[in-house]
């Protein structure tokens, strides 16, 4: 069965967000990752994830004024001093949290700037901000992102996302592959796990239902399914990572929506004995 992690930035969203790590662990939860740490101290996140025996697996670099729109700095021209000063404090959590991979959003493609122009400040970003995280043994991931969800921006396929971590060429860059936004851009969702996970590039997954972005059994994946191929192709592979549960429970904030809606995780952990990972 894959490893688990609750995303308590759309899980548990009924509670204050440092009461969902004790909610995370009381539902079964070994990992736990969010979007962003950075309005509390790194001390505080720490404790929570002691405190409840949960490890921290991933969170995202700062995305520029989110609040204002903006989706990430790697690919915008002009932002790369902005761009590192936000990878410096994202390492700077990942070391106090012991978190082993960060997220660089690619942000939004500004109107009428070359597309060789964004590609190459991309990949220059990118590299300099894995240079970084190689100091401290932690991996950069990209995510290719529906445009529907977030339109124009600048990473939207698979291929894309690979052929870019090929280019640069640094071992402690991979994808992120966001089951919930593959098929909603290509599809043909198991023979990508299949056709990518091997290859090396792949560092975490994350699932959520399609279309609507609720538990990952509702709608058109079969997760079970799924979860049978990433199985064997792990396995097959030697691949240990998680996988983010990246949804918002259709019961909204209702008391217990999350809790209620883990019935596919129980059904899960059901017919399948844990995988011994490491």
């Amino acid at each position: 069965m894959p490893r688990f992690a609750a995303n308590l930035s759309m899980l548990y969203t009924e509670q204050p967000f440092l009461d969902r790590f004790q909610a995370a662990a009381k539902d079964g939860f070994e990992a736990v990752e969010y979007l962003f740490p950075y309005d509390f101290a790194p001390e505080v996140l720490a404790q929570q994830l002691q405190a409840h025996g949960l490890s921290q697996v991933l969170f995202n670099a700062p995305p520029g004024d989110w609040d204002g729109g903006e989706r990430g700095l790697a690919c915008l021209p002009g932002r790369e001093s902005e761009f590192r000063s936000g990878i410096e404090k994202a390492l700077t959590y990942a070391r106090l949290l012991d978190c082993p991979r960060i997220h660089v959003m690619a942000g939004l493609a500004p109107a009428g700037v070359d597309q060789q122009v964004l590609s190459e400040t991309y990949e220059t970003n990118l590299a300099w901000a894995a240079t970084q995280a190689a100091l401290q043994g932690r991996d950069v991931l990209i995510e290719p992102i529906n445009t529907r969800d977030i339109p124009g921006f600048f990473l939207n396929y698979q291929a894309q996302a690979h052929e870019i971590v090929q280019r640069i060429g640094m071992d402690n860059i991979k994808v992120q592959m966001d089951l919930y936004h593959c098929q909603i851009m290509e599809g043909d969702v198991a023979m990508k796990i299949r056709q990518y996970l091997p290859t090396g590039r792949v560092g975490h997954f994350q699932i959520a239902g399609v279309p609507m972005r609720h538990e990952p059994d509702v709608g058109e994946l079969n997760v079970g399914y799924l979860f049978d191929v990433l199985d064997e192709v792990a396995a097959a592979c030697d691949w240990s990572g998680w996988v983010g549960c990246e949804y918002r429970p259709a019961k909204g904030v209702a008391p217990n929506a999350t809790s209620d809606g883990l019935g596919w995780l129980r059904d899960a952990q059901a017919s399948r004995p844990p995988q011994t990972q490491a």
